[in-house]
C-alpha cells in the first residue's frame, strides 16, 4: 500500500465516522460526499500501476468533483 492510498482510505474513514456524529444533514450529506470521493480515488490508485498512483488519483477526483459542480445559482 503506498501513501496516497493510505491517506485517502483515512480520510475516508475520518468523513464516515464525523457524519456518523453529525447532527445537521447538510453537514452529514457533505461528509458523506466527501468520504465516497476518497473512496473513488483510493479506488483508482488501486486500480493503477504504483508508479503512476497518485496522479491517477487527482485525475479521478477531479473528474468526480467537476461532474457534481452544482451551477453557480447567482
Amino acid at each position: 500500500m503506498n501513501k496516497e492510498l493510505r491517506e485517502f482510505r483515512r480520510l475516508e474513514r475520518v468523513c464516515l465516522e464525523q457524519a456518523a456524529l453529525s447532527t445537521m444533514d447538510l453537514t452529514r450529506g457533505g461528509l458523506l460526499k466527501v468520504a465516497d470521493d476518497c473512496r473513488i480515488a483510493a479506488e483508482a490508485i488501486e486500480a493503477k500501476s504504483p508508479r503512476r498512483a497518485f496522479p491517477g488519483a487527482v485525475q479521478a477526483l477531479m473528474q468526480v468533483w467537476s461532474a457534481t459542480r452544482m451551477p453557480n445559482r447567482h
